[in-house]
Order: structure tokens, then sequence, then C-alpha cells
């Protein structure tokens, strides 16, 4: 009996044995590969992998609100109705003046063997005062670049290499150029500090006045009108005390040319400086408004060049920027130009959190062109800004 005991023990714990090794074996699914995005920190902050690609990819722009009372400081001091130009003085708002937007901005970076490939494009859509605003729904830019160069539409070289304007809402009340142009350029950087640009463009039309063609000289044109492309050509030098910077462009259309200047100085590391001065070829031409009753009641001057915009042969602009705290930063611009318009705006940049920024501005012009209707008009402007970059 004992040893029919002992047997049963041994068989029971072979088979219970057994029975855990064969659990140990069965086989579990392994889960599937996950292609997990990857960070991208080759190309700046916001940049990660397209999975399967090696090619980096940014999503950002912003959102934006402003509110605007008092003053137009852009008046012109005409409207066009019915092709005819009529005079409208009334640069007095009734209301607020309120605009929304989202800009959509996509950046791809991708590493070759002669740099990077790189590309930007930016969407932007507005509704203001009510309804959809005319640049809405509008491309604002589309472009690749390798290495220096670039094609594709972007603003004009002729406002991008000399660094533009100041950072305040309304810098270009005195133009300093054209803005978007179909283009193929190529900048050459050295390592001491010193680049170059030579951009070959088209132009456009928006940022010339379409006026009736019965006005002599009219319409003109912004645009290339054969195979000959308006001319940018620019120098840099950059260290770290500021820049120096000198940019010309030829105009194709009109056989004009247009040229700047700007110098930036860093101060301390709160306030930095900068000015800039603008001289034209081309001259101002000055066409003719009516009043209700279609009696002509004086002239407005007219844009008749992409690159030449402001009134005048010369023109200059100044500002400044101070850090005022770790959050808020002041910005002041001051311009004059040869038609003796004076514009001037300051604002205060505070940045309540990280990616947003609330901004207070103030501006004022006054127009003292004898030849204008807005002769010795002034305006005075307030607005505020609220601003969600990501």
């Amino acid at each position: 009996m004992r040893l029919k005991t002992i047997l049963f023990c041994s068989v029971a714990s072979v088979l219970i044995a057994t029975g855990a090794n064969a659990a140990d074996s069965v086989i579990t699914p392994e889960p599937e590969a996950v292609d997990y995005v990857r960070v991208c920190d080759a190309y700046g902050t916001g940049y990660f992998y397209i999975p399967g690609t090696e090619t980096c990819l940014r999503i950002h722009g912003h959102v934006r609100y402003e509110a605007t009372a008092g003053d137009d400081v852009y008046s012109r001091g005409f409207e066009s109705r019915d092709d005819k130009l009529f005079e409208n003085l009334n640069t007095k708002r009734d209301s607020w003046d309120k605009l929304a937007r989202f800009a959509l901005r996509l950046s791809t970076a991708t590493e070759t063997e002669y740099g990077a490939l790189t590309s930007f494009t930016e969407m932007r859509f507005q509704w203001k005062n009510g309804n959809d605003d005319s640049s809405t729904g509008t491309l604002r830019k589309a472009y690749m670049q390798l290495g220096g160069l670039r094609v594709g539409l972007d603003d004009s070289a002729f406002k991008t290499f000399a660094g533009d304007l100041g950072d305040v809402i309304n810098d270009d009340v005195i133009l300093s150029g054209g803005y978007r142009t179909g283009l193929i350029s190529y900048t050459f950087a050295a390592h001491n500090g010193f680049s170059a640009i030579l951009s070959l463009e088209q132009g456009n039309n928006d940022d010339v006045d379409s006026v009736p063609s019965t006005w002599a000289g009219a319409p003109w044109s912004g645009t290339i009108n054969d195979y000959t492309p308006h001319v940018v050509g620019g120098l840099k030098y950059a260290q770290g005390w500021g820049a120096l910077t000198a940019v010309a462009a030829y105009d194709a259309s009109n056989q004009s040319w247009a040229a700047k200047l700007r110098g930036e100085v860093i101060i301390t590391d709160r306030l930095s400086l900068w000015t800039m001065g603008g001289y034209k070829s081309n001259k101002d031409n000055y066409v003719n408004v009516l009043d209700a009753n279609s009696q002509v009641t004086g002239q407005v001057r007219a844009i008749s060049s992409f690159y030449g915009t402001w009134g005048g042969d010369w023109a200059v602009w100044g500002g400044a920027a101070y850090q005022l705290t770790d959050k808020a930063v002041a910005n002041a611009q001051l311009a004059y130009d040869g038609s003796k318009t004076f514009a001037a705006t300051a604002n205060v940049e505070y940045a309540l959190v990280p990616g947003f920024v609330i901004t207070p501005e103030v501006s004022y012009t006054q127009w003292n062109d004898s030849k204008s209707v807005l002769n010795g008009k002034d305006a005075v402007q307030g607005m505020i800004r609220f601003e969600r970059s990501f």
C-alpha cells in the first residue's frame, strides 16, 4: 500500500510539472510596433519627424483679435467708385473697427548633401467688421529653399533683407516698398558677418494704385510686363553690436530704381535703436479727385511703383525698443518723407503668459503735402491687439 501511494504521488507531480511547463510555453502575440513621433531639434523648437520619413515638420501660427478707434492714420484722401476717384476725407471712425485673424504656417526641413532643404507656407483667414475681409483665405507665402537659393512666393527682398521696419503694428503708414512677389533669390552668407543677396522678382499689383486709365500716366503696373524681371540686390554686415545694410531695387516696369540704407545698434541688453533712409528715382504722380457732383476738388498722390512707394524723393524711418520688464517691451517708431508726411507710433507688448501677448498702441499722422487734399490734416488712432501664437 505504501508503494502504491508513493507511485501515485510521483505520477501526479510529473503531470503537474508537465502542465505548468505547457502553460509556460504558450506563445502570447507581441503588440504591433507603433511609430511614435520623434522630436527633431536640429532646426529649432517645435519640429518633429513626419513618421516614416526624414523630413521635419513644424505647425505654427497665431490667432489674433484687435480693436481700433479714432482716426484713420492710413488715409489716402480718396476712394474709388464706378471708375472714378472721389474725395474721401472722413478719417474719423464712428465706432470700433474690429478684426479677427487666423494665420496657419507650415515649415519643413530635410538635410541633404547640398545643405538643408526647407519650405515655408502661410495661409491667412480674416473677419473684419462683421464680414469676411477681402484678404481672407489668401496664400500669403509659399517658398522652398535649398542652402541660399529661395524660390516661390515671399515678401520682396527689398523689405526682408534690410529688416523692414520696427516692432509696431502701424509700421508702414509711410511705405518702404511693396510686399508679396514671386521671386528667385540667392543669399550668400560668409562666416565673418558679411552677407549678400540677389533677387529676381515679379512684383504685384495690389501694392500699386489701380486708378482709372483716363488719368495721365495711368494705369500703373507693379508687375513685370515682359521677360525682364525686377532686380533687387543687397549687402549686409552684422556683428554683436548690430548691423549695417544697403539694398537697391530696379523696377523693370517703370524703369526706375529705389534704394535704402539701414543701421541697427544694440546699446544694452535692454535697449536697441535703428534708423533707415530711402531714396527713389520715380517721380510722384497726382490724380484728380471729385466731389459728389463730379467736380474736381483737388488731387491725391498715387503709388505708381512697386519699390518707390513713399512720397517725395526720399524718406526716413527710425525707432527704438526697450525691455521694460521680463514680460513687457516698449517700441516706438517715427517716419517722415519728402511729401512732408509725418507718422509716429508707440506701443507696449505685454506677454501675459507665454504665447499670449497684449499690445496697446497709439499712432499719429500729419499730412502737409501742398499738392494733396489732405494738406493740413492730421489723425490720431488708438488700438489694442490680443494675439495667441503657437
